[in-house]
């Protein structure tokens, strides 16, 4: 689908956006949201054009709890827009921690699954 430079460049370009737009947001800027959830959508994007092709049971978990924590982050975006006050930062929360459970894991069982990491 994409070519991974410019999957790379969506996953970096697509988190910036949402720190700007999380970090512009205690300004009460009327944009911030917009540019949060151009981020989300720009890196869970980048997250669904990642394929994975696999037949690791644990792998395609870990990566279903992926697309699960991009839409938590649109969900994020979502509240900001609609929520008078920070609410929105319980959902932003469980997305992160989902996505940095999910980016630790994804390699180790890739690995595992390979067979690289034997012990004896």
């Amino acid at each position: 689908m994409y070519s991974k430079p410019v999957r790379q460049m969506a996953y970096v370009v697509g988190g910036l956006l949402m720190v700007a737009g999380a970090l512009l947001y205690v300004t009460r800027w009327a944009g911030s949201s917009w540019l949060f959830i151009a981020g989300a959508l720009l890196f869970g994007g980048a997250q669904l054009a990642d394929k994975y092709t696999g037949d690791s049971f644990v792998v395609r978990r870990l990566r279903r709890q992926q697309m699960l924590a991009s839409l938590l982050l649109v969900a994020t975006g979502v509240l900001m827009l609609t929520l008078s006050h920070n609410e929105w930062v319980v959902c932003l929360l469980v997305a992160a921690v989902i996505e940095l459970y999910t980016s630790f894991r994804i390699p180790h069982e890739l690995e595992k699954a390979s067979g690289g990491s034997q012990k004896k």
